[in-house]
């Protein structure tokens, strides 16, 4: 493959059609299904998906065919389908196929956006591409097919792909089993998995995901009266839902330390990603990431890689939302009815996050201080990912490419998110390889406030799935 031709597609691709279309898409308020319960009705998810839909199908792409797989009740699938080209064309041995993986559905809106910028206000500022959703993961699906069409046009090769874009990642991809299971026979023989919806530590080279952290999430609620009363007569007699509630996560969380009391969310680390977190702590001298830490406010671990392993490996307990609560400018001297509190447990890549969820529900019911009604309700599992040693030509290719396009050599890291698609594929297809990559960076802030794609990054970075997909279709034996 002609690579520099390759990235030269690319960048006229990224600059006059690329970036408008993430501008209109960032301005869907295409919220997963856990954010809008009426996704169905207010039809931004749909809105989403035709607009990436269409702009798939109106690629010079030779052999792709574009659809939105429908099943009843769930968020629809963007399946693109593309038939081997160049010398894959001509292999008379076993067809494999390559999928790419991306999403269109938005975490919520939050709050602290900078002024002059907004969740769905794309605002374009030098290589920053604000907005909610652009970098995680609006672009996947624009630069995958970015990415074929330069190796088309530039004489390179590439096996079958197999395009599959989702709409409920940032639920937890409860939908994507169902349409794996309804694709059936087509998703073929997976050989390779390129998933670009995770993070890099730097902007100046790759970085390939080695590790992803399970979740559970839960919401923990405890009940003490029908309606609130005068905290002047309730209060000292009747006990308030809040500190009741501070005992129940006693039992899961040492508050002093942070460590996770629940057994089954604990796991060993092996001794190769120790070694990957302390070769990356020396490459960035620290762990990547200040967060903007408020004062003097100390971290919880003071060694670099240490600190690397506690966000990839090790389990973490996070108060994500409260109910029951108002809010300070409004609260009355009231004894409430209520507490409660959506708890997001993020766990080791190789815990089992069902045994967890078990465990977590358990500690939490049984034995109900002063006998208070206790419940545990919207319990999701998500299991995580440690990835398999990498073969030796994929391995290759990716130094060879982040050398070509980045001009350092590829990093390894573990990521502290969750990726459900990637550990059912994986359990699905165990001989598949993986380059699980991203534009999630410094600064970018998926989730929070002022998001942002760096639009340089992702550009080159779509050059290097261009090499990995020409390299895949040319190995031979490997």
């Amino acid at each position: 493959m002609d690579t520099e031709n390759a990235q030269n597609v690319i960048a006229e691709c990224w600059g006059s059609e690329i970036i408008p279309e993430l501008e209109r898409y960032i301005a869907i308020p295409a919220l997963s299904p856990s954010f809008d319960a009426d996704w169905e009705a207010s039809g931004h998810i749909e809105a989403a998906v035709q607009q990436v839909a269409a702009w798939l199908e109106s690629r010079p792409v030779t052999g792709a065919t574009v659809e939105i797989q429908r099943l009843p009740g769930r968020t629809p699938l963007i399946v693109v389908e593309v038939e081997p080209f160049g010398a894959a064309a001509t292999d008379d041995g076993d067809e494999s196929t390559v999928v790419l993986y991306g999403h269109v559905d938005k975490q919520p809106e939050m709050t602290g956006w900078r002024d002059g910028l907004g969740p769905w206000t794309p605002v374009r500022d030098g290589d920053r591409l604000y907005g909610r959703g652009g970098a995680d993961d609006g672009y996947a699906a624009f630069a995958s097919m970015a990415a074929i069409e330069a190796v088309q046009a530039s004489g390179g090769s590439h096996s079958r792909c197999l395009m599959l874009i989702e709409a409920c990642e940032e639920s937890g991809s409860p939908d994507l089993l169902h349409h794996l299971d309804a694709l059936g026979e087509r998703l073929g023989d997976v050989g390779l998995l390129v998933c670009l919806d995770s993070g890099c530590a730097t902007y100046d080279t790759v970085w390939l995901t080695t590790s992803l952290r399970g979740l559970v999430e839960a919401t923990l609620r405890v009940d003490v009266i029908a309606e609130g009363w005068h905290s002047g007569m309730a209060s000292g007699l009747v006990p308030s839902s809040f500190r009741l509630l501070r005992i129940l996560l006693d039992r899961i969380e040492d508050a002093a330390t942070g460590q996770v009391k629940v057994e089954a969310a604990n796991a060993d680390i092996p001794s190769h990603r120790v070694a990957e977190a302390r070769a990356m702590a020396d490459f960035l001298g620290g762990t990547g990431e200040d967060f903007g830490l408020i004062g003097d406010l100390q971290l919880m671990e003071d060694d670099p890689a240490d600190g690397l392993l506690a966000r990839t490996w090790r389990p973490a307990l996070s108060v994500v939302g409260a109910d029951g609560m108002p809010p300070t400018a409004s609260a009355g001297n009231v004894l409430r009815p209520y507490t409660a509190l959506k708890l997001s447990l993020r766990l080791p890549p190789t815990a089992d996050s069902q045994a967890v969820a078990s465990e977590l529900a358990d500690l939490l019911r049984s034995d109900a201080p002063l006998q208070a009604s206790v419940s545990v309700d919207e319990v999701d599992c998500a299991d995580g990912w440690d990835a398999p040693d990498l073969a030796p030509w994929l391995a290759a290719a990716l130094n060879e490419s982040a050398l070509r396009r980045f001009g350092q050599p590829m990093q390894l890291f573990g990521e502290g998110g969750s990726i459900p698609f990637i550990a059912m594929l994986g359990g699905m297809f165990p001989e598949a390889q993986f380059v699980v990559t991203g534009v999630l960076g410094p600064e970018s802030n998926a989730h929070g406030p002022n998001e942002f794609l760096h639009v340089a990054y992702a550009e080159k970075l779509t050059g290097c799935i261009a090499d990995i997909l020409d390299a895949e279709a040319r190995r031979s034996g490997s």
